[in-house]
């Protein structure tokens, strides 16, 4: 079979826009220069995502700038690619330096296990990405219509296993970067080199016609939520060996309001394969959505798409075809959650790793809770490392047993020390940046969930379910980045103040969850669900979660 790009006749321009970019340079560099403007002219915003930015602004100023005739405060978001979410504490310390420096003072800590700094203004940018690579961190390729941040389990040493997946995830992530030189030449100042033309053997000229996600999970914890990914991998281990990955296609979290060809969908598991074969599998599966992605309209190219259009078992045979033999069929697999395991664990390397709760993933020093200055503190003294979890938390790695005790006490110097003040619905709980930066939000998240879930933990206290573990995703638009459709409780902002209500996803990732109610406001989310919570409570089986329970009971 032919396997050369399939470039239908009707692109859309994004489509033209990438062709004729000279391999994502545009005019990147020139409009950074123009000091007339806080913004980069519409194109090379487009183009910038592939560099690991996109271009925002201020939206609460947004009025009042508007009143002085000023245009809109543009600022930069910048995202850090780090496989697995790992980094050093000198790296920290960078990350940390950049934020004050350039940023607005705090770090974001994402759902995809990625670093986010917002508030950058465009005289800062080069030299913030500039600052990032000083520290041998990149942020090519964080956003755009590429391979992203390659998820996994944070922690390798919890088994053998753990550790080569983490190593397979640092394969992908680096074998899937774009090849052009532009990233290179516009931040770090390299020269092009005359008769060394760029070339993208995968991604060829219009790259890919959205983004693509990977992600490895290691059952029982299906803590990257393995079914949200277009690529997923889950891990077969027996007698304690790696003996290969069930592949999962057609994974993502985004919709459009009113538009139903639009959707959030889940990954389907389609066959097994050996260790030694994830890069060539995960290479044919991206050139199929490559030559066959929607190209013409944007909100339909995702990958998941690209399967509902032409068929699973299409898709299969084409993949099948790509490699030259049939997968064999899937092997057995059980997830029991898709959240996080706080404080100390030992690793198989005998050192400690403790994860903390990081709430929203947003690292800032607040009243009576300096978090940011506590984590400077503990990088200036720590040998391990850190590492970012699929849940927006942070886990302190690599700990030597002589130094977990001086560890412990610079936490419990800040208050950090996870304890019984969160509750469980708190401690299972994710949100978007939302309001006020994302350009796509409606409604607020991150500055609003942990407010709601003040007067959600009095209603789960009066029912004793203060220390139930309930997954509570916010998202201040349908587009999904904190994966709201797969919360137990799923809440997804319509306009300021109200929100769509979602329930039942399951708790360990598997299952979407179902519209319940719409237009929500905060005194409606709270009577919809103080009487769902109430006969949880009372008529719930053992062990049972609650996104099962409500559709045991067919409330959804």
């Amino acid at each position: 079979m032919n396997n050369e790009v399939l470039i239908e006749e009707k692109v859309s321009p994004e489509e033209h826009l990438k062709e004729n970019s000279n391999y994502l340079r545009g005019r990147i560099a020139e409009g950074l220069t123009d000091g007339l403007t806080g913004s980069l002219p519409p194109d090379d915003v487009k183009i910038l995502k592939f560099h690991g930015s996109y271009q925002q602004q201020d939206r609460d100023l947004e009025k009042e700038r508007k009143k002085q005739k000023l245009e809109p405060l543009y600022q930069f978001m910048i995202r850090v690619r780090a496989a697995g979410g790992v980094v050093t504490p000198s790296q920290w310390l960078v990350l940390d330096e950049l934020a004050d420096k350039y940023g607005n003072g705090t770090l974001k800590l994402t759902t995809r296990q990625s670093f986010q700094f917002h508030g950058i203004m465009k005289r800062n940018l080069k030299a913030s990405i500039r600052m990032i690579n000083d520290g041998l961190l990149s942020t090519i390729a964080a956003c755009g219509d590429v391979n992203r941040n390659v998820m996994c389990n944070p922690n390798p040493y919890q088994s053998a296993v753990h550790e080569e997946v983490y190593n397979y995830a640092v394969q992908l992530s680096e074998y899937f970067k774009p090849r052009s030189k532009a990233y290179y030449e516009i931040w770090l100042d390299q020269k092009k080199v005359d008769g060394n033309e760029d070339e993208e053997p995968i991604y060829k000229k219009r790259y890919l016609p959205r983004k693509f996600k990977i992600g490895l999970a290691t059952p029982p914890n299906n803590d990257i939520d393995i079914f949200a990914s277009d690529l997923g991998y889950i891990v077969i281990e027996e007698n304690g060996r790696l003996s290969g990955f069930n592949v999962c296609v057609g994974g993502g979290m985004g919709a459009t309001f009113g538009d139903e060809a639009t959707y959030p969908r889940l990954a389907d598991v389609i066959g097994f394969i050996s260790p030694e074969d994830i890069v060539k599998v995960s290479e044919a599966v991206i050139a199929i959505q490559r030559d066959y992605g929607n190209r013409l309209n944007r909100k339909n190219a995702r990958i998941k798409y690209t399967i509902d259009n032409r068929g699973l078992d299409w898709f299969i045979a084409e993949l099948n075809d790509r490699l030259g033999y049939v997968l064999p069929k899937p092997k057995p697999f059980h997830f029991n959650t898709n959240g996080d395991s706080y404080g100390w664990l030992k690793g198989i390397n005998g050192r400690w790793f403790y994860t903390l709760f990081v709430e929203n993933g947003r690292v800032k020093d607040r009243e009576k809770y300096e978090l940011k200055k506590a984590l400077r503190e503990l990088a200036h003294i720590h040998n391990g490392d850190f590492r970012l979890t699929g849940n927006q938390n942070l886990i302190i790695g690599n700990v030597a047993e002589e130094s977990k005790e001086t560890i412990t006490a610079v936490l419990g110097k800040y208050g950090l020390l996870n304890d019984d003040s969160n509750s469980g619905l708190r401690l299972s709980s994710m949100a978007c940046v939302a309001l006020s930066t994302c350009g796509l939000a409606f409604a607020e998240a991150e500055r609003y969930l942990p407010h709601l879930i003040d007067k959600l933990d009095e209603i789960m206290q009066a029912n004793r379910l203060e220390r139930e573990e309930i997954n509570i995703r916010m998202t201040g638009c349908p587009n999904g980045c904190a994966r709201s459709r797969l919360g137990e409780i799923g809440l997804i902002g319509r306009t300021v103040g109200k929100y769509n209500l979602y329930l039942g996803a399951s708790h360990n990732g598997d299952r979407l969850n179902t519209l319940y109610k719409e237009m929500l406001s905060e005194a409606g989310i709270l009577e919809a669900l103080e009487p769902i919570i109430r006969s949880f409570s009372l008529e719930r089986k053992p062990g049972e979660h609650f996104g099962d329970y409500v559709h045991r009971k067919e409330i959804v």
